[in-house]
């Protein structure tokens, strides 16, 4: 990713965009922290907030005519926040003061001309910056023309304010007559600049280009005059308007006298439309909070109920439906800069590596973004770079890439025409995990298609590539593939028929010669066979997989043959198109099991309902966490072995390979007449274990054919120890990239199991 790649995925992430009102406000004040802290009744955080951006807050913010409250998105449903009115009621309840800061001094001076709003803005803004500023008041009083304007001001008010201003060094001079000509030429000599404020004078005599009606004409934005020193601002009504008016003359002044652009980068000065969004779904209208005293403005509790109905307007709409993008704390413009970093800069640290591999590539993000922002195909980018650079850490996908070489070894790939046909029609592939979650029910789908379509149904074996697509894995992805096609050519390119909705989208993204259709489709077209049981008792809550998110025909015709079988259906808050992965996409059970639970936990709560689902991994995973789940064979093809299927516990890993080379051997024998060869030797040996020493290796990713390959090797005379106390042995054998330990014993059956661990070392010694 170089730094253009970077601001454009930026860019498409919106939640630093301001919200509504801060947009709406002429001078940006950052309302929703402000009201934040109101709600909590942080009057002192509220009014530093206020006075970050607001010059002389103690007198502007009580006469803020608050235009921002028009844009309010409380305002779409009931009353728009009153922002205004909880700045009066800030300025009145707080206690502390804003600590100012001045800048060392420059020699330039400038001279401003009236008190009115906008040319104390100017001088707020200069003094800070080093300015010399003198104010030519023609009055007796300065300020006194903000009290005339607006009785909520008193004398007192606005004199401490101007305090504030002389003790930054701002000089004041009243009594001046500045309409003159001759005001102008003298201060012209004194003075690097002077500001006109319209707010507080007017029938000037200076030589300005001024329009049909004897106004001067200002350039709205830099309140340039025609004359280059000269800028004038303030002839508005709104009093927030006058300030904004004298900040961006402040700004064209500096630029001025420091010769640079008067208007680059000021695109944003002013209000703008901003691109946050907020959702107002769930959102209930209110009314405004009414005040017992209007004339005295809100009272504490009055102020605080009222910030309370401020939706703190932010977007995070992928965030509220992500698990994943929860737990690492922020949101996709923030994850993106992380990225960035770890490949360009850090080169791999382990905390940005588990942002990265823990995504489930699911595009539940995408579907809700406004933005269409894609955090699957950033983390899908960012894993291809560090397989490519060899920064990708080996254990993050070593596990599932093992076991889709299982899937394409001789032990389970399989690809045959129907038994006693010459050539296919159809090809069904039910993929590696409907294989090793349910063997049974495939053998009988196979059966069931190849009879209603006409007894030339060829069945493949496989997996599909996805788990090397997942990790990043080009080449070991375009080599399964390329596998997977070799065959199926070789079966004169039949119509595939898949089961699993992931084999699905990569036949269809990856290879778009092939017609590829779900099997559920195929099922609402042919039929379904005779069913001989009861249908499910209650309604049942319908799970899509994430991979079905683009393919509505598949969820339509899930739903008819469901209607067919008699089960009514409940939809769960995020199906179809926004449905959520069930924690095994991606490959995030590998590279974040924890989070991977808590996502299928989470899903598993949004029904009290038991659940139907039709991925085998979204089933086996609702299984893991206690959820009562069919898998929608379990529907078509009932296994009257097993009593209640919802409870089918989750195959383990081990299990799962079992299950895949059993139905190899099963298949080729009952369809095709065929024994395959037996395995290795180690295979035989019979282990024993108890239930949680079982669960620990699965959770370790352990296999029983792990064990039994170390406890063969250790009894055919390598190194082990024996506890002299326990008789209990401890081998340890390293058959693929990872060294396991065993500690066992032999028993009567053949041996006893008691624990099993591994990590990645090499041992050595005789």
């Amino acid at each position: 990713m170089d730094q253009n790649e970077l601001r454009q995925w930026e860019r498409r992430c919106i939640q630093e965009e301001p919200p509504a009102c801060t947009a709406a406000c002429p001078i940006h004040v950052d309302v929703r922290s402000f009201v934040g802290h109101l709600q909590k009744g942080r009057w002192d955080q509220g009014w530093q907030t206020l006075a970050r951006t607001m010059p002389l807050a103690g007198l502007v913010g009580r006469i803020c005519d608050g235009p921002c409250e028009a844009r309010c998105k409380r305002g779409e449903a009931g009353d728009a926040i009153r922002i205004a009115a909880l700045e009066q009621a800030c300025v009145r309840l707080a206690r502390s003061e804003y600590r100012v800061t001045r800048l060392p001094g420059r020699p330039k001076r400038i001279a401003l001309l009236g008190s009115g709003l906008s040319s104390l803005t100017v001088a707020w803004d200069l003094v800070r910056k080093g300015y010399g500023v003198t104010l030519f008041e023609p009055g007796d009083v300065p300020g006194a023309v903000l009290c005339d304007a607006h009785p909520v001001l008193t004398p007192a008010i606005v004199a401490a304010e101007l305090a504030s201003l002389e003790t930054l060094g701002v000089a004041f001079e009243t009594g001046t007559a500045v309409h003159g000509q001759a005001f102008f030429e003298d201060r012209r000599d004194r003075f690097d600049a002077f500001y006109i404020g319209l707010d507080a004078v007017a029938s000037l005599q200076w030589p300005l280009d001024r329009g049909a009606g004897g106004e001067v004409r200002i350039d709205t934005g830099t309140q340039a005059t025609s004359r280059p020193e000269v800028f004038a601002g303030g002839d508005v009504l709104s009093t927030i308007w006058r300030v904004a008016q004298g900040r961006w003359a402040a700004t064209s002044i500096d630029r001025f006298l420091q010769k640079v652009s008067m208007t680059a980068g000021r695109e944003r000065e002013g209000p703008y439309d901003t691109r946050l969004y907020t959702s107002l779904t769930d959102v209930v209208a209110q009314p405004a909070v009414p005040m017992a005293d209007a004339k005295a403005g809100y009272s504490e509790s009055e102020a605080m109920a009222e910030a309370a109905r401020c939706l703190i307007c932010q977007c995070l709409e992928c965030v509220k439906v992500c698990p994943y993008l929860e737990n690492f704390g922020a949101y996709p413009r923030k994850y993106v800069r992380e990225i960035y970093n770890n490949e360009s800069i850090v080169m791999g640290s382990r905390s940005a590596n588990l942002l990265i591999n823990s995504c489930s590539l699911c595009g539940l993000c995408e579907a809700v973004c406004p933005e269409d922002f894609a955090m699957q195909d950033l983390c899908l980018q960012a894993r291809r770079s560090m397989v490519q650079r060899g920064k990708m850490p080996p254990t993050a996908h070593e596990f599932a890439l093992e076991d889709m070489a299982f899937s394409l070894g001789e032990d389970f790939f399989l690809a045959r025409h129907a038994p006693g046909a010459g050539e296919s029609s159809h090809l069904f592939f039910p993929g590696c995990q409907l294989s090793a979650s349910a063997p049974g029910q495939v053998d009988a789908l196979y059966a069931h298609l190849n009879h209603a379509l006409g007894g030339r149904v060829g069945l493949m074996l496989a997996c599909c590539g996805a788990p090397a697509f997942w990790a990043g894995r080009e080449a070991d992805f375009d080599r399964a593939l390329a596998q997977w096609q070799h065959h199926w050519e070789a079966l004169g390119r039949p119509k595939l028929i898949v089961a699993c909705a992931t084999c699905h989208v990569v036949f269809q993204d990856h290879r778009p010669e092939v017609p590829v259709q779900s099997v559920w489709e195929t099922l609402a077209e042919v039929g379904l066979p005779p069913i001989d049981t009861d249908s499910a008792a209650g309604p049942l809550a319908i799970h899509d997989p994430c991979t079905t998110r683009e393919m509505p025909h598949v969820q339509v015709a899930v739903r008819r043959l469901l209607d067919q079988l008699g089960v009514s259906i409940a939809e769960l808050p995020l199906s179809g198109e926004k449905t959520e992965c069930c924690g095994f996409g991606g490959l995030m059970q590998n590279a974040n099991p924890d989070l991977a639970r808590e996502v299928i936990r989470r899903r598993a709560d949004l029904s009290g309902y038991d659940y139907v689902a039709y991925c085998a991994m979204c089933r086996d995973s609702l299984a893991a966490v206690g959820k009562r789940t069919l898998h929608l064979l379990d529907l078509i093809f009932p296994d009257r072995r097993i009593p209640d299927p919802a409870t089918r516990p989750r195959p383990g890993w081990s299990a799962r390979r079992e299950h895949r080379a059993r139905l190899r051997t099963d298949l080729l024998d009952r369809w095709w007449g065929e024994t395959p060869s037996g395995g290795p030797e180690y295979r035989a040996l019979v282990l024993r274990m108890a239930p949680d020493v079982r669960e620990t290796l699965d959770a370790r990713h352990i296999l029983v054919e792990d064990v039994q390959q170390v406890i063969a090797r250790a009894e055919a005379g390598s190194p082990k120890f024996r506890h002299p106390g326990t008789g209990r042995v401890k081998a340890a054998g390293r058959p693929r990239h990872v060294t396991f330990w065993v500690e066992y014993a032999p028993c009567e059956a053949g041996f006893e199991v008691f624990n099993a661990y591994s990590h990645r070392m090499e041992v050595h010694g005789p």
